[in-house]
């Protein structure tokens, strides 16, 4: 399927993921938005897009406000006249080593708002457009990851909010089919990206020790991201795991 013409909006586009994410699909011929909290990351993706950089949109969006959101949106729609994929990828983790017990609600809200509540107002947004454009539907990819089945130690806001990402999925799946929407959700593990560089230098592990972790290139991700937007819309891959191969998921604990 031609990725001519197609224009997809990606969530975090500035850095790790999302901005490898962008810059492949850019380099495959999509239109693309990135969105983030930063202008500066927004525009070093483009500068290293290259020639492709001239197909990329970057908009300032904090992904837990209703009205940025609906700005995002409307921005790309205005600069690109459809939309065929949103990847909602922006999110983060509650601070390291904070124990359950001692966690503040303000510290809980900000993980829950950027990955739950962002994915939620992505997918509003998205279906508002999808639905009513010609042809109609459209593609949506959420980054869900490892700990939307299995937790690490600590990680209570944000395995919470993947399990509640993976819910969603397939409640947009689901009400999506009559729009021509599909709705995948896929599971990254131990990508290398700047959020995960201490991995390479120890996690604390269920049993109680801190060991390091294998990474993989995150260009594997974008990949994956790739061959999931480049299916014709008969076609879904509903869960996709996507993981550094030697790292202690399988079995972990």
């Amino acid at each position: 399927m031609s990725s001519e013409g197609k224009v997809a909006i990606i969530t975090g586009g500035g850095t790790g993921i999302g901005k490898a994410s962008a810059l492949t699909l850019a380099a495959d011929g999509y239109s693309v938005t990135i969105s983030g909290r930063r202008a500066e990351p927004l525009e070093e993706t483009i500068a290293d897009a290259g020639e492709a950089g001239s197909r990329i949109l970057g908009v300032q969006c904090d992904v837990g406000d209703p009205d940025s959101v609906k700005n995002m949106f409307a921005k790309s729609q205005e600069k690109f006249g459809r939309l065929d994929v949103v990847f909602s990828n922006a999110g983060t983790g509650a601070p390291r080593g904070v124990a359950f017990e001692d966690l503040t609600y303000d510290q809980w809200m900000t993980v829950v708002n950027a990955n739950f509540t962002g994915t939620f107002l992505c997918a509003q947004e998205a279906i508002k457009i999808m639905k009513n454009q010609a042809p109609m539907g459209g593609r949506i990819i959420n980054n869900g990851s490892i700990s939307a089945y299995v937790p690490r130690p600590g990680s209570a806001p944000y395995t919470s909010t993947k399990h509640g990402v993976t819910g969603l999925t397939r409640a947009i799946a689901l009400d999506g089919r009559k729009y021509n929407i599909a709705c995948s959700q896929i599971d990254v593990g131990n990508a290398a990206t700047p959020m995960t560089a201490r991995m390479e230098t120890g996690l604390l592990q269920a049993s109680g020790h801190t060991i390091p972790e294998p990474t993989m290139d995150v260009q594997n991700v974008a990949n994956a991201v790739l061959f999931m937007s480049n299916l014709t819309l008969d076609a879904n891959v509903q869960f996709m795991t996507i993981m550094a191969t030697q790292m202690p998921y399988i079995g972990r604990g």
